[in-house]
Parts: structure tokens; C-alpha cells; sequence
């Protein structure tokens, strides 16, 4: 009982002051997800409401099942700009069944831990990732500031000012919920010709209903959904990871990424039974809640509780939100996330690594699309590190022509991206006796055992006898099993010399 009541603690929250920090995050994102979820309903050619009990379901279920306290999670762009040409082409019933079965793949990726492969993604990947998301998150507020009067403008500007000048007065309350209220009674009271949240779409007036997919369950429904629900998983579970492992760094805390899969799993799946989109994590409210206080699971929950009851009990007073108010939060948001210590990174970290950050950041702003700029970034990483190491060995040759015998010390890692360089170090000996000396060397796969291979032969062609000596047991096991020159006589852990 004391176990379970200390976990409850540790993701919920300990004591009254962290509760209400948390309930106070919550509402703020909470407003902040309204006119996001309404665009990206937009975007997916669907109703608002759509999108918004998308947010509510699952921002309330990650909360139970997710990895990662205080991450924000509702539908999004990335898997909105996806299911376009499916609903487009098969209609709103095909959406619902694909995102179900976008939630069943991302469990079976949790329990496969692909989460592992985030181990694979560099840290300059992970800082395009931040700088390229911020540079979205602002150009997304673009369309609110062209085309309006002067008064938007100048809430904006208010907005920002209360933003950032009031935590020095005090931080009992987050400042951009009272820069949200502010504003909106500034707006109200006066009348002002400013574009509000009414104005993205029509809200939901009533709760959303429990309903199963109105279509047929078939070989060919299959066939229509399967490469969304593939792309949607992909998209979902990658944006996701990322955007946990920045709310680790700034919350220096760690999470559980498996968890993380099956909670997005679960709760997509929640999201299409009442008639939701799906989504995945948002780094842009992620970081609103982290700012504003959120830590716990609470902030996440109240996200999606408060954001249900708006629509459902407050929809016309939401409905009158100035937009303003809610670009400067995002705006607010965009210059948070931005790693500006890249900047100045760029001259002080190796070339290659500042390349990789530079080429996620270029692909994901001119594509708009995370997973795009996330995989160049990690395949350019894999080929300047396979660059880095093929060049991390040496041979060296040391002779005694009195008696006719050669050494080459081989130091350092063969594989693949080695092996050319490797067998060129060698020479022909014509007659020697040649020995080389494997000691301070691994063998890391098939490729290099089949140079060493290539090597021993050359040489014995030659005319020169050949011994290899000095195998550690990985190398020696990987040897025994695929190389055609001599084994290594390696047994009970003895290795000769």
C-alpha cells in the first residue's frame, strides 16, 4: 500500500501547492489546444469536433497509460496532413478505423521496445528536431497577423508583455492564462474588430458518443486503412519520443518510452471510439505546461478534462477567446523551444555535427513534415559516424630481414566501412614469415572477418606463411564461425598469443 501510495504521489502530485501549479498548467494548455485541434480537423478535411474530442480522449487516457508525466498529447498536424487523402478519397468512418488500428500497432511496438531505436537518434538531430519544430510553431501563427487591423497587433504585443513581465511580479498564477483573460475581457469589453476562436470553426455543444466504425470489417477495409494506420503510427510514436526526451531535459527527469508507446496506443484507440483523430505528443503545449508549472499527470489530465468541460458548458464564452492571445502564447512558445545555444554551437561543435542539425532543421521547414527531417538527421548521423570509425584503426608493419619475418599490429575496430582501408595496409611479403598480431583489434561482423580472409590468402599466394594471433572472444567466436583461412583455436576462454 505504501508503494503504491508513494507512485501516486510521484506522477499525480505530493501536496496542495504542486496540485494547483499542475490544475493551473492544465487550464492554460487546455485553452491553447482549442484552435490547434479545430485547424488540424481543418487540415484533415473533417468537423472540428473531430479534432477536438481527438484532444480530450487522448490527453485524458495518456494521462492514465503514458510514459511521461507533464507531456501534453492531442491530435496533430503530423497525422492530420496524413489521413487527408483517406478521408478524402473513403470518408470520415475509414479515419476512425485506421487511427484504431494506428493505436493496435503502436502497442505492439511498445511491446516489441521499439522505443530502443530512439537510441539511435543523436543529440544534434534531437536539437534540429527543437529548432525546426519552433520555427513551425512560429510560422503557424503567420496567417493570424496578416490581413488584420492594427488591434491585433497590439494585443499580441500586450499578450507577450504580461507573458514575460509578470512572472517577476509574481508566479502564483502562470502568466499566460492571465494574459488569455486579460485579454479576452479587454476584447469583449470593447468590442474590438479582432479575429476570436468562433472564428476557426464551429465548437462542439454536447459530450462525444461511444460508437464503433460504421463500415464494413474486411479484407479490403484492410487494404484501404493499413498504409495510413503504418504512416500515422510511425509519425505518432516518432514525434512522441522526441518530444519526450526534451521534456526529460527539461524537467531533468527521466520516463519510461515503453510505456510511452503503449499509452499513445491506447489512447489513439480511445480517441477513434469517440469519433476522434488521431494524435501523438505536442512539443509546443508540452513545453506551455512545463513553463506554466505542470509536472505531474495531473496538468495532463486537466488539460483534457477542462478543455471538455469548455466545450461542453462554456463553448460560447470560448468561442470569443481573441486569437491574439493565444498567438502571443504560441509565439511565447516558439522562442522557448528554440535551442539558441545552437547558434553560436555551430562555430564550437565538430562540422559534421552542426551539418546534421542544420539539414533536420532545413527538411522538416521545407517539407513541414517532423519525420522527414528526424530520419535525414539520423542517416546522415549513421554516415559521418561510419566515416569517424572507419577510420578509427591501424596497422603497423615492423620487420627483421636477418631471419625473414614480418609483424603487423593491427589496433583498433574492422567492420563494413573499414575494410578497404584494412586490407590495403598489407603488403606482399614473397616468402615471409608474416604474423599479425590481432590483440588490440575487434572484428565486428562478416565484412571483416572476409578481409582478414582476403588478406591471409593474398599472402599465402605469395608464397609467405601466414599465423594470426591475439583474437579477444568476440572476435574469436565471429571467426570460428565464418572465416575460410585457419580458425583461431580459441577454447575455454584462452586466447593465443
Amino acid at each position: 500500500m505504501t508503494n503504491i501510495l508513494n507512485r501516486f504521489r510521484t506522477e499525480w502530485f505530493a501536496d496542495a501547492a504542486e496540485a494547483r501549479r499542475d490544475v493551473l498548467a492544465g487550464i492554460v494548455v487546455s485553452l491553447a489546444l482549442i484552435p490547434e485541434a479545430i485547424g488540424f480537423s481543418i487540415i484533415s478535411g473533417v468537423d472540428p469536433r473531430v479534432g477536438l474530442y481527438a484532444s480530450v480522449a487522448i490527453a485524458i487516457v495518456i494521462s492514465l497509460l503514458g510514459g511521461r508525466p507533464a507531456m501534453i498529447s492531442a491530435a496533430t498536424a503530423a497525422v492530420a496532413v496524413v489521413v487527408t487523402p483517406l478521408v478524402r478519397d473513403h470518408g470520415v468512418q475509414y479515419l476512425f478505423a485506421a487511427t484504431i488500428l494506428m493505436g493496435i500497432i503502436q502497442i505492439a511496438a511498445g511491446f516489441v521496445r521499439l522505443d530502443l531505436l530512439m537510441q539511435f537518434v543523436s543529440r544534434s538531430v534531437i536539437t534540429g528536431f527543437v529548432n525546426a519544430l519552433a520555427i513551425l510553431i512560429f510560422m503557424a501563427q503567420l496567417p493570424q497577423l496578416i490581413g488584420v487591423t492594427w488591434h491585433t497587433y497590439a494585443m499580441v504585443a500586450a499578450g507577450l508583455a504580461i507573458i514575460y513581465l509578470l512572472p517577476r511580479l509574481t508566479k502564483a498564477v502562470p502568466s499566460p492564462l492571465v494574459a488569455i483573460v486579460l485579454l479576452a475581457i479587454v476584447s469583449i469589453a470593447l468590442g474590438l474588430p479582432i479575429r476570436t476562436v468562433g472564428d476557426m470553426g464551429e465548437l462542439p455543444d454536447g459530450l462525444p458518443s461511444f460508437a464503433l466504425p460504421d463500415l464494413p470489417l474486411s479484407l479490403d477495409t484492410l487494404r484501404i486503412i493499413l498504409p495510413y494506420s503504418l504512416t500515422m503510427a510511425a509519425v505518432g510514436l516518432l514525434e512522441s519520443l522526441l518530444t519526450a526526451q526534451i521534456v526529460d531535459d527539461m524537467t531533468d527527469t527521466d520516463s519510461n518510452k515503453r510505456r510511452e508507446c503503449l499509452g499513445q496506443g491506447g489512447a489513439n484507440m480511445a480517441a477513434a471510439l469517440v469519433g476522434g483523430m488521431g494524435g501523438c505528443a505536442m512539443i509546443g503545449q508540452s513545453v506551455i505546461n512545463v513553463t506554466s508549472g505542470g509536472r505531474k499527470r495531473l496538468s495532463t489530465f486537466v488539460a483534457g478534462a477542462f478543455l471538455l468541460f469548455l466545450l461542453v458548458f462554456l463553448g460560447p464564452v470560448v468561442g470569443r477567446i481573441p486569437m491574439p492571445a493565444l498567438v502571443a502564447v504560441m509565439v511565447m512558445v516558439s522562442i522557448g523551444t528554440f535551442s539558441w545555444n545552437s547558434i553560436p554551437n555551430l562555430r564550437r561543435h565538430p562540422p559534421t555535427s552542426s551539418f546534421v542539425m542544420l539539414a533536420t532543421v532545413a527538411v522538416v521547414v521545407v517539407t513541414h513534415d517532423l519525420a522527414q527531417g528526424v530520419l535525414a538527421g539520423v542517416l546522415l548521423s549513421g554516415i559521418f559516424f561510419a566515416g569517424k570509425v572507419r577510420r578509427m584503426f591501424q596497422v603497423e608493419r615492423s620487420a627483421d630481414d636477418a631471419d625473414g619475418k614480418v609483424l603487423y599490429s593491427v589496433t583498433g575496430e574492422i567492420f563494413f566501412a573499414s575494410v578497404d582501408r584494412f586490407t590495403r595496409a598489407f603488403a606482399p611479403e614473397h616468402g615471409r614469415t608474416v604474423t599479425i598480431d590481432v590483440s588490440a583489434a575487434h572484428f565486428w561482423d562478416i565484412s571483416g572477418v572476409g578481409a582478414l580472409d582476403k588478406i591471409v590468402a593474398r599472402l599465402r599466394r605469395d608464397g609467405s606463411t601466414v599465423a594470426v594471433i591475439g583474437y579477444n572472444r568476440a572476435s574469436a567466436d565471429i571467426v570460428d564461425r565464418f572465416a575460410l583461412h585457419d580458425k583461431t583455436g580459441v577454447e575455454l576462454g584462452v586466447v593465443p598469443h
